[in-house]
């Protein structure tokens, strides 16, 4: 066990695959590969129509269509391909489709998606800016935390990198089978946020995180939780609103400091205790911790860095 200081964070080793624990106060945040139980399984087929005869069909259309696709990299094992198809309930064409907008962006956006790794983004993954919680909701779902407001030192920090790092949060879980199933909730803790703050986004900015969220990310994005915010946020959303498919302003849900809407959308037992929730998290930073652990699966992200387009397209 490595002790991270004087914090209530500590990665534990593991015989699981090789992979640590991160251990955050009475909770533990882990890399979860399996595929999960009957009740991941019934969800499968519930909300994603996955059966074995779908699945073998829409592996095999899938992998003929991109091996087509010119001068894209990609692997051929199921494991990957299973990240595209199931946001996009096995139908091989739209996952494929996906997969095409999810590569162009990373080829044609390197300020965002250029050498990729935790190694490159200690310094937001160490600032408590971009928290991965370490609990599942109740129905599977992951929950990712952004502090956008105290936590962001526009001095240290730019935005890009606090984008870079919410790109390498959400592809963490997207390789993760039981997040593929259940989806993920986001919530923006805009505590703090400032004109300073403000001032840093920009429209083009704005274009550009809605696109790739909206178009690119291949995952079940379930919900976005604005919490904390003050009145100055009004010229955040007014930044962004242009950009918003109407898909996305049904999944944004604007909660102040009303604690029970958001216990309406995600449990307690999930939700930290400064949102009302019952996770107890420490009091002191956990960055350092969250930065260790992702920076553990280095060479795994490094793999990842190399899938693409082998030059720009549009």
């Amino acid at each position: 066990m490595e002790r991270l200081g004087d914090q209530d964070v500590c990665i534990v080793p593991t015989k699981s695959r090789e992979l640590p624990h991160l251990k955050i106060g009475s909770s533990v945040l882990k890399a979860d590969f399996d595929e999960g139980d009957d009740f991941y399984r019934e969800k499968t087929k519930n909300e994603l129509r996955e059966t074995p005869e779908v699945v073998e069909q829409a592996l095999k259309d899938f992998k003929a269509m991109y091996k087509d696709e010119p001068d894209l990299f990609v692997p051929d094992d199921d494991e990957f391909c299973r990240k595209f198809l199931r946001p996009c309930k096995w139908y091989p064409k739209s996952a494929f489709e996906l997969m095409k907008r999810f590569y162009k962006f990373k080829a044609n956006n390197p300020r965002y998606c250029l050498n990729l790794l935790p190694s490159n983004e200690k310094k937001v993954l160490s600032s408590d800016m971009v928290i991965p919680l370490p609990d599942r909701m109740a129905d599977g779902c992951r929950v990712l935390q952004i502090n956008c407001g105290k936590a962001w030192n526009t001095k240290l920090v730019s935005i890009d990198e606090i984008f870079r790092s919410i790109i390498l949060s959400l592809e963490a879980a997207m390789a993760e089978p039981k997040t593929q199933i259940a989806g993920i909730h986001v919530i923006l803790n805009m505590d703090g946020l400032t004109l300073n703050h403000v001032t840093h986004i920009t429209p083009s900015f704005a274009a550009s995180v809605t696109d790739w969220v909206q178009r690119c990310l291949p995952c079940r994005l379930k919900g976005i939780h604005i919490v904390n915010q003050p009145f100055i946020f009004n010229m955040v959303y007014a930044i962004f609103k242009p950009f918003l498919l109407e898909k996305t302003r049904k999944r944004l849900h604007f909660h102040g400091t009303n604690r029970d809407t958001l216990l309406s959308f995600i449990n307690a037992k999930a939700l930290p205790m400064e949102f009302g929730g019952e996770l107890e998290m420490p009091n002191e930073s956990i960055g350092q911790g969250v930065c260790d652990y992702f920076c553990w699966f280095e060479k795994d992200f490094e793999a990842a860095s190399k899938y693409g387009y082998v030059k720009s397209t549009k």
